[in-house]
C-alpha cells in the first residue's frame, strides 16, 4: 500500500502542472514585415587623363644643295654630327593621316566617356528627387 502511495506521488510530482489544465506560456508573436530597398551601388567616374604636353621638335628640310654644304663643313669639321631622317612625300602625308586617325579617335573616345558621364549625372539627379520627395511624405 505503501508502494502504490509512493508511486502515485511520484507520478503526480512528475506530471507537475499539466493534469491542472492550464495552457502552456506562448508568447504573443507579431507577423514580420520585409522591406526591400533596391540601390544601385556608386558609379565611379574617373578623372579624365592629364592634357598632352608635347614637346618641341625642329625640322629641317634637306634639300641636295643643303646636303652638299652640310657634307662639306662635316668635312672640314665644322658640322655637328646630326642623324637625319628622311621622309618621303607620301610617307609624310601618310604620317600626317595617322596623326589625323589619332586625334579623330581621342576625340570620339572622349565624347563617348562625356555621354556616359553625364547620363549617370542624370540619373543620379533624378533619384535624389525621387528620395527627396519620398521623405517629404
Amino acid at each position: 500500500m505503501t508502494l502504490k502511495i509512493l508511486l502515485l506521488l511520484l507520478v503526480v510530482a512528475s506530471s507537475g502542472c499539466s493534469l491542472v489544465g492550464n495552457k502552456p506560456y506562448t508568447p504573443e508573436v507579431k507577423a514580420v514585415e520585409v522591406v526591400t530597398i533596391t540601390k544601385p551601388a556608386a558609379i565611379y567616374h574617373p578623372p579624365l587623363p592629364n592634357r598632352i604636353n608635347t614637346r618641341p621638335v625642329e625640322w629641317r628640310v634637306l634639300t641636295p644643295a643643303i646636303m652638299d654644304e652640310y657634307l662639306t663643313d662635316l668635312k672640314e669639321g665644322n658640322a655637328p654630327t646630326n642623324v637625319y631622317y628622311g621622309v618621303s612625300p607620301a610617307g609624310y602625308e601618310n604620317l600626317s593621316i595617322n596623326m589625323a586617325e589619332i586625334k579623330r579617335y581621342i576625340r570620339q573616345a572622349l565624347s563617348i566617356i562625356t555621354y556616359y558621364k553625364e547620363l549617370d549625372e542624370e540619373q543620379d539627379a533624378s533619384k535624389e528627387e525621387v528620395n527627396n520627395k519620398e521623405k517629404e511624405e
